[in-house]
């Protein structure tokens, strides 16, 4: 395939990692997992990272946290700005956990539109979900004045953006907690797996024990939850929170180290592809690309038709020529049937987010250089909307 949406950055390193797991006969989470921890926590410039078994787990865990937390004021029915476009489990947990979600629109960085953020605050407004759409960040600077302003807290998914970059500060640590996402898609691949990021010692705990089953074994013997007994057996089987199983296994953590290591080259592979990506289609009439923010990790080079009825015969065509296309995430979530059981409200129009969803698709980026394979979809592109005009 010329141009797939995804290819793997493994080599004998990873598969080295793989037997060193073996070899330890230890396959549930150790020593591997808690060093890959300190290695990303290290990484991104957090205190703390806690890994689990996927990124929507560790939105989950995020969102968990921050209502258990005595020193977050987050709880049942308050509100919570998300951005209309982005990935189902962004919106999941909140809704989970009994929160209102208020959708607002996004603009050409694909991200929220902070006018329509600072219009959508009300009185129970307690937080904005900050989404970090395809490897681009969205503009803290002043998001974090609104935040403060109006007594907010800010948390980010990072899924889609690991390796972006902010005034030299890491996507991913705005906020009181971020997410990330390892899964075979993404920047780096662990399989499956995800990490929570926080500089905040009580949600670290909270997470530590919400991970696994809600109990205190995995707590440090000085924490902020509970005061554990000196006997070990007494601390086994001793629960505290509500919590799930969502341990990533040892595999997970030794190949993240592995990855971990290639990070930089993986995304600086992706910014020059998106270099040619960027001043080539740019110069398309007849579509909108994603306005770069910061330094971008460039998860997917996106893409927004300006007429109506163009995606279906265009994507023909790129099928036709082996190149894989998906929407951008999910589109506007609003119009999809789920939202019907869900708790929530839109505030403003949701235009852009709207032309995402019928015109929006986005083709894949990798670390090796494709601009060949970007020349060739320019190519088509420029052709069909030229020839259809």
């Amino acid at each position: 395939m010329p141009l797939p949406l995804a290819t793997g950055t493994w080599d004998e390193e990873e598969l080295e990692a793989i037997r060193r797991v073996v070899d330890s006969d230890r396959y549930t989470m150790g020593a591997e997992v808690q060093s890959f921890e300190l290695q990303f926590a290290d990484f991104v410039g957090s205190k703390y990272c806690v890994m689990v078994n996927s990124g929507s787990s560790a939105n989950l865990l995020a969102v968990a946290s921050m209502i258990y937390a005595k020193g977050v004021n987050l709880s049942p029915g308050d509100e919570v700005i998300v951005p209309a476009v982005s990935w189902s489990t962004t919106f999941f947990p909140l809704h989970q956990y009994g929160l209102k979600l208020v959708f607002v629109d996004v603009d050409q960085t694909l991200n929220m539109d902070l006018g329509k953020v600072e219009d959508a605050i009300s009185e129970r407004t307690r937080a904005i979900f900050a989404v970090n759409l395809l490897g681009n960040p969205l503009e803290y600077g002043k998001l974090r004045e609104i935040a403060i302003e109006n007594d907010l807290v800010i948390f980010e998914d990072n899924c889609e953006s690991l390796g972006a970059t902010l005034d030299g500060r890491q996507a991913g640590t705005f906020g009181l907690l971020g997410t990330f996402s390892s899964y075979f898609s993404h920047h780096i691949s662990t399989i499956e797996g995800g990490m929570i990021v926080t500089d905040h010692e009580e949600l670290y705990h909270v997470l530590l024990s919400l991970r696994s089953h809600g109990w205190t074994r995995h707590l440090p013997d000085k924490n902020l939850l509970v005061e554990k007994s000196d006997v070990d057996f007494d601390e086994s089987f001793r629960f505290i929170l509500p919590g799930y199983n969502l341990r990533p296994v040892e595999f997970f953590g030794a190949v993240g180290q592995s990855q971990l290591r290639k990070l930089p080259d993986i995304v600086s592979g992706r910014r020059k592809n998106a270099q040619y990506f960027t001043e080539r289609f740019s110069k398309i009439d007849g579509i909108t690309i994603q306005r770069e923010v910061g330094s971008s990790s460039w998860f997917g080079f996106a893409m927004i038709l300006d007429r109506d009825g163009d995606r279906k015969k265009l994507l023909s065509l790129l099928d036709g020529m082996s190149v894989e296309t998906r929407p951008i995430v999910a589109g506007n979530f609003t119009r999809n049937e789920v939202i019907k059981l869900m708790n929530y409200e839109i505030r403003g129009s949701l235009d852009f987010s709207d032309r995402i969803h019928n015109n929006g698709f986005f083709i894949g980026n990798h670390h090796y250089d494709v601009t060949k394979e970007l020349e060739m979809v320019a190519a088509l592109t420029e052709e069909y909307l030229e020839k259809n005009n």
